[in-house]
């Protein structure tokens, strides 16, 4: 190591790389990928730290678009995971391309400081985590079993640190009843759709006694062909969310009575699928979010105090927050009077700002990862987590 301090050594290094960094976020751009799909996304970025030196694992966890990249051999391992899946339509309304972006800035960074610092730097490609929760899959799969601290930053209108999520599940819900003549001989028809519709109302009743922050939505996707025809088949999709996974569990089980009311109630069938992975409540780390408060406070950016009680939307991070300490900080870039998921917030994604907010962002979780790496009690706390944590991916 030079006689630099490690922080200026990592700003010298993204000096050196931003511009592949910076034309990595414009192709993931230009490029978007749904779930579970990303194989061009996924091979951009493992080509790009493969050629830096990193020992690359394609297909991990059977992903077929996940990876792993790890540099270094230190006993610290910092995860730092990177998003690069895009939404049906809209790209990269949500910014996944500064996302993946700024998490492989961050890794290219610390990897020549690695040893020195006694870290070994893993890169996560965590897929899918707009519909189906890739980290999960990873989390299950034995992907974090040895990280001691993950992080990431995530697009957005403005920054923030410490904030939370909701717990989130998704359903596809389905009735099948049989079909007969409305006016001809309507005793014998099961109507699917009254069973929708009295499912619908008693979720309705529910919404008085829900706790304070639980959310269900939803809407029906077919009822019907023809209004003089009891209709056999309905169908609808449906999201629950709520402030804690427990809660979610909690609400889940209400809604599902609910289905099963109009079930009961019409004599149809019901069919109730569970869509991709249940994603729990984000629960950062506070300790690391100061880390990382400093370091973009550091770097001219203006950021708020670490508030846990600001919360957005859902993610699949949040499984891996109830496992391994993680920081989720948003990292923020000018988008007009747009937010996130909607369309207009896409074209923002490579702008003057977004590339700084890429650049930012990833040196930002460096210098967090620095921090973590030198100061003695931080770095003992986290091992000491990770020795008495159960492994997930063995169970």
């Amino acid at each position: 190591m030079t006689t630099t301090t490690p922080t200026d050594h990592a700003r010298a290094v993204l000096t050196r790389r931003q511009d592949e960094v910076l034309a990595l976020s414009h192709q993931l751009h230009a490029d978007p990928e749904l779930a579970y799909e990303e194989h061009r996304s996924a091979r951009r970025i493992t080509d790009l730290v493969e050629a830096a030196g990193f020992d690359v694992t394609r297909g991990v966890c059977d992903l077929p678009t996940a990876f792993t990249a790890t540099a270094g051999t230190g006993g610290l391992v910092i995860g730092i995971c990177a998003e690069y899946d895009a939404l049906p339509g809209i790209g990269h309304a949500c910014g996944h391309n500064v996302n993946g972006a700024a998490s492989v800035a961050a890794a290219l960074v610390l990897a020549p400081l690695a040893d020195d610092l006694g870290i070994t730097v893993k890169l996560l490609g965590t897929p899918a985590e707009e519909f189906g929760g890739g980290k999960v899959d990873m989390l299950h799969g034995g992907a974090f079993d040895d990280v001691a601290a993950a992080m990431m930053v995530h697009a957005a209108p403005q920054d923030s640190v410490g904030l939370t999520s909701l717990a989130i599940s998704s359903w596809k819900v389905g009735y099948t009843g049989r079909a007969a003549h409305a006016a001809a001989m309507p005793e014998r028809g099961v109507n699917a759709a009254d069973a929708m519709m009295i499912a619908q109302v008693a979720i309705a009743a529910y919404r008085q006694q829900m706790r304070p922050g639980s959310v269900v939505s939803g809407l029906v996707t077919s009822g019907g062909e023809a209004a003089n025809v009891i209709p056999a088949h309905t169908t609808a999709d449906y999201d629950c969310r709520a402030d804690t996974a427990e809660e979610l569990t909690e609400l889940q089980a209400r809604i599902r009575a609910c289905f099963e009311a109009g079930a009961l109630a019409t004599g149809a069938e019901l069919a109730l699928e569970t869509v991709g992975n249940d994603y729990a409540d984000l629960r950062q780390d506070l300790a690391m979010g100061r880390s990382y408060l400093a370091a973009a406070r550091a770097l001219g950016r203006t950021v708020p105090d670490v508030d846990p009680n600001l919360r957005a939307g859902s993610t699949d991070m949040g499984n891996v927050s109830h496992v391994v300490p993680t920081i989720h900080p948003m990292i923020g870039y000018d988008s007009g009077d747009t937010i996130m998921h909607n369309p207009e917030f896409t074209r923002y994604g490579t702008t003057p700002q977004a590339d700084r907010a890429v650049l930012d962002g990833g040196l930002a979780m460096a210098w967090t990862a620095i921090d973590l790496a030198t100061d003695p009690a931080h770095r003992e706390a986290l091992l000491s987590r990770l020795t008495s944590r159960a492994p997930l991916g063995s169970a």
